[in-house]
C-alpha cells in the first residue's frame, strides 16, 4: 500500500527524513520503488531530461500524464507526485481539472510552484481533495523571469519573500514544500518555521529532507551543473561503453554467438 501524503506530513513530527527523487517511466519507477523512496515525483524535468527541450517551459499536460501513468502502474509504496506544468493552473478552475487527471491516471497529489500569486489554485485544489505540494525558492517554470538556473534570494528582503510564500503554503495546507537553490541558512529557517515537511534541493541539510533528479543523481551530462548535485553513479560513460561494445561484436560477427541461437 502507498504512503498517504498524510504519512509524508507526520514524518516531520517524527524527525524521520524524508527521501524523494524524480522518476519518468515504468522500469526506473519499479527500481526507485523497491529501494524504499519515500516519494516518486513525476517532474516536469522530464522535458529537460528526457525530451531535449531546453528549460521545463515546453512541456505539455498530455506529456506529463503519459509519464505520469507509466510511473504510477509500477509504485507499490512510495506517494506518486505529479508536477503540473507550465501553464497547466493559470486559474483555480484550470488547476482543478488538470490535477483530476493527474489523479484519474494514479498520481497521489500534484505539484505547483510559487507562494502567494498560485494561492487561490491551492485552495481550488485542496478543496477538491487532493493533496498539494508547493515549490518556493528557484522555480523552473520561471527561469524567463529569475534570469536563469540560479541560487535565489541571498538579499533580504528576497529571502523574506520565500519565507512568506512558504509560511502562507503551510496555512492553506500543503503536506510539504520543495524548497530549491537558496542559501542553507534561509532553508534551516524555512524549515522551522513551517508544520510541514520541507525537501530541499540545492537548500542545505537543514531540511526535512532531500529531492533530486533521477538522471543528475545517476551521472547523466546536462546542460546545467548546480553544485548541489552528487552523482551516485556514472552511467553515462557505462551506457555508451556498452553500446560500442555491441557495435564492435555485430560488426566483427561476434554477435549473436552459437549459444545465443536458436
Amino acid at each position: 500500500m502507498r504512503l498517504s501524503a498524510k504519512a509524508i506530513f507526520d514524518k516531520k513530527k517524527k524527525r524521520e527524513k524524508i527521501v524523494a527523487l524524480t522518476a519518468y517511466d515504468y522500469p526506473t519507477a519499479r527500481i526507485l520503488d523497491e529501494a524504499g523512496l519515500d516519494i516518486i515525483l513525476v517532474g516536469d524535468s522530464l522535458g529537460m531530461v528526457l525530451l531535449g527541450y531546453d528549460t521545463t517551459l515546453p512541456v505539455t499536460m498530455e506529456e506529463m500524464l503519459h509519464h505520469t501513468k507509466a510511473v504510477s502502474r509500477a509504485v507499490r509504496r512510495a506517494l506518486v507526485v505529479a508536477d503540473m506544468p507550465y501553464r497547466s493552473y493559470t486559474s483555480p478552475r484550470k488547476a482543478v481539472a488538470n490535477a483530476q487527471c493527474f489523479v484519474k491516471v494514479g498520481a497521489d497529489a500534484v505539484k505547483l510552484e510559487g507562494g502567494r500569486r498560485v494561492q487561490k489554485q491551492v485552495e481550488a485544489i485542496l478543496a477538491a481533495r487532493i493533496p498539494v505540494m508547493g515549490h518556493v525558492g528557484m522555480t523552473p517554470q520561471s527561469v524567463k523571469q529569475t534570469g536563469g538556473y540560479r541560487v535565489q534570494r541571498r538579499v533580504p528582503q528576497q529571502a523574506e519573500a520565500i519565507l512568506k510564500d512558504a509560511q502562507l503554503l503551510d496555512r492553506l495546507g500543503v503536506f510539504s514544500i520543495v524548497i530549491e537553490c537558496i542559501p542553507r541558512d534561509l532553508g534551516t529557517r524555512i524549515t522551522g518555521n513551517v508544520q510541514c515537511p520541507t525537501l530541499g534541493i540545492g537548500a542545505g541539510a537543514g531540511t526535512d529532507g532531500q529531492i533530486l533528479v533521477l538522471h543528475d543523481m545517476l551521472g547523466f551530462s546536462a546542460s546545467v551543473h548546480p553544485r548541489f548535485v552528487r552523482a551516485y553513479a556514472k552511467l553515462e560513460p557505462e551506457i555508451r561503453k556498452a553500446a560500442k561494445n555491441y557495435y564492435r561484436d555485430v560488426k566483427t560477427g561476434r554477435y549473436p554467438s552459437e549459444a545465443e541461437s536458436y
